[in-house]
């Protein structure tokens, strides 16, 4: 029986990677360069952002002119996602994989670490700052430029690249972008894509794609109407000190506003409570643009549905491949998903009359590049 068990790991090894690739989403459509990075040692990975440079005027000269300096940041993705999901044969079940019949319960248990995987990688949403659409408004109701357009055009502002653009959308929103008659019908659509196999595809230059695990987003508590800048403040600051005679609660990292008289969004870096009528909230971006005493601020008070829409080099996903084991009563295989770049490991372990399988995945994600994404608010 045991060289019998051992047997089964393949093809339960590899019936696990057909059900991520069918199942998770976000990992596919972000950036997978740094998995060779993921199998180095350590539980970090630093990937290097470059600094802006300014085209400068050219003055002929004995002298060399001077260089000027820059300083570029990394963005590090922190490999503390460690899931596994688990289930048992029998030994009669065990018969039945080598006869060719894969149990449900081994897909039911990869189709759960790839929805971990995915509601993972979707939670770094909350360090985007751009936002489009009206928060609790479900977007494409009844035009294309209802969170198509709007989306592009904010990616555009904020100069993400043209190219490798992708959205993921919650059920309902791409219920209604399908219902649309820029998509469904094939005289405006250019091909039969949406009415016979019910998929959006490349429009607006964005490969579009439904995905179950899109979150929802709740603002802090503190957001009543009446904030103000406390003080004036400088380009460049990460800080923002705000008063409210009438406000209590929390801030949450998270939280979408804008200053008055500029369109830059802001998001909160940090979460913050209210004292005293006052909160300090950490940022990002820094302001690009000053800001008056007791300038208004509007927040994007009201829960949403976080659909994304970015550039694949918003995010970055790395997944580390775990030691293949053997002895010490347990036998374990690894092999890594040539699509979504996940490292999947199978572990089999004796209990009595049978035999307990355990897939598990290592990995970590991280929003790289905030100002190549934008949410796209439902």
């Amino acid at each position: 029986m045991a060289n019998t068990i051992t047997n089964v790991l393949p093809k339960l090894l590899a019936q696990g990677l057909m059900a991520l690739r069918q199942q998770a989403i976000m990992p596919r459509l972000v950036n997978r360069s740094y998995e060779n990075l993921a199998s180095q040692k350590g539980n970090a990975i630093n990937i290097p952002i470059p600094s802006a440079i300014n085209a400068e005027s050219v003055t002929p000269s004995h002298a060399w002119s001077t260089v000027t300096s820059f300083a570029p940041t990394v963005a590090v993705v922190t490999l503390d996602f460690w899931r596994e999901a688990k289930f048992h044969l029998s030994d009669s079940d065990v018969k039945s994989v080598m006869d060719g019949t894969i149990p449900m319960q081994a897909s039911e248990a990869i189709k759960a670490l790839a929805n971990a995987i995915d509601s993972y990688i979707l939670g770094k949403h909350i360090g985007i700052y751009g936002a489009a659409g009206t928060a609790g408004t479900t977007p494409f109701a009844t035009s294309i430029t209802e969170g198509g357009t709007s989306s592009r055009t904010l990616l555009n502002k904020q100069l993400a690249p043209m190219d490798n653009r992708r959205a993921v959308l919650d059920p309902t929103a791409e219920g209604q972008f399908l219902a649309l008659s820029n998509i469904i019908q094939v005289d405006q659509r250019g091909d039969q894509g949406g009415i016979i196999n019910g998929t959006i595809g490349r429009k607006l230059g964005i490969d579009w794609y439904m995905d179950q695990n899109v979150p929802t987003y709740t603002p802090g508590t503190a957001w009543a109407t009446g904030w103000t800048a406390a003080a004036s403040s400088t380009v460049g600051l990460a800080t923002l000190s705000l008063l409210n005679s009438t406000a209590a609660g929390t801030v949450n990292a998270g939280d979408i506003f804008t200053i008055a008289g500029a369109s830059q969004q802001y998001v909160v870096t940090a979460a913050a409570t209210v004292a005293s009528s006052a909160v300090t909230v950490l940022i990002d971006p820094p302001l690009v643009s000053a800001v008056a005493t007791a300038a208004a601020i509007t927040v994007v008070g009201t829960a949403y549905t976080a659909n994304l829409v970015f550039h694949r080099d918003a995010f970055a996903w790395a997944s580390r491949p775990l030691a293949d084991i053997q002895g010490l009563g347990n036998n374990m295989m690894s092999a890594i998903d040539p699509v979504s770049g996940i490292a999947l490991r199978l572990e089999m372990s004796r209990a009595y009359k049978q035999t307990i399988f355990s897939y598990d995945v290592l990995g970590g994600a991280a929003l790289v590049r905030p100002e190549l994404a934008v949410k796209l608010l439902g």
